[in-house]
């Protein structure tokens, strides 16, 4: 099966129009439709209803989608692999929760290729069970959570911890937590939730809940409000009076947690980039 037919189904898959997925992929109409039927009769489905107006995705095309995007990370990291000139001898794979990236790791991803020139990354996202699998499974080398990985397996490692702060970008209500209003509640997991919860028993309910804490981050700064958010990705906008840190209010923490194999041929690898977490400006 052609990685090319995947990447053209996931992009009729999202677009659900032909025409409009083949100006993306700058290929021609009938090329697009041609994958696609190629596709379906190397699996035996049909993965879109061509019956209605507009196209829909069969049960099948639907899941589809979660196999087609692990075979075309999988291909991605074989070729890279392979690929590797003698300059970058080592491919270093690492999954993580997409909040994670945001708070600590692209700054870490920007220290690796600083410091270590014969070292290749490849990063993807996935939930906390996704990450576990793969990381047993030898799909990716590094997982990096908000909990740690108990298993005989892997070794786990505190890498930082995280402090929350409630900030506004309203400077008067900085210095009364009482005056705190169009607050926006960023979801850091239960062990945060339910200390927010002990702290803030009479709190009024937030007015929008957010999973991403750069997502809570951006709208504040462009619409007003308040949020408990990383200081690592809030420092400069405070040091820049776009945020202020509110007065008395308590200050939660969050750790993360590297997981990997204890037995893995990269441990040397993954335990030199690791040491570079302590050197992380923030």
């Amino acid at each position: 099966m052609k990685i090319d037919l995947l990447k053209t189904f996931l992009e009729v898959s999202r677009t659900l129009h032909f025409r409009i997925a083949s100006e993306n992929l700058f290929i021609t109409q009938s090329a697009v439709s041609a994958r696609i039927k190629l596709l379906e009769d190397e699996l035996g489905v049909l993965l879109f209803d061509r019956t209605k107006k507009h196209l829909k995705l069969t049960p099948e095309g639907h899941r589809l989608i979660k196999h087609a995007n692990e075979l075309i990370f999988m291909w991605q990291k074989t070729k890279q692999d392979v690929g590797i000139t003698s300059q970058h001898s080592t491919q270093l794979v690492i999954g993580s929760m997409s909040t994670i990236w945001d708070i600590v790791l692209q700054n870490w991803l920007q220290k690796i290729h600083r410091n270590y020139e014969d070292i290749s990354l490849l990063t993807n996202t996935y939930s906390p069970t996704e990450l576990r699998k793969k990381l047993l499974n030898r799909v990716i080398d590094i997982a990096f959570m908000f909990e740690p990985i108990f298993s005989e397996q892997l070794l786990t490692e505190k890498v930082t911890s995280v402090p929350l702060h409630l900030v506004t970008t309203d400077p008067e209500q900085a210095t009364n937590l009482d005056d705190i209003s169009d607050f926006v509640f960023v979801d850091y997991g239960d062990s945060v939730n339910a200390q927010y919860l002990r702290e803030f028993d009479d709190a009024p309910e937030a007015r929008h809940y957010m999973s991403q804490p750069m997502l809570a981050l951006n709208f504040i700064l462009n619409v007003g409000g308040a949020a408990y958010l990383p200081r690592q990705i809030c420092f400069s906008h405070i040091q820049n009076n776009n945020l202020y840190l509110v007065q008395d209010a308590p200050i939660f923490s969050r750790e993360i947690f590297v997981n990997y194999l204890a037995k893995s041929q990269k441990v040397d690898v993954i335990e030199q980039t690791i040491n570079l977490f302590p050197q992380i400006e923030v």
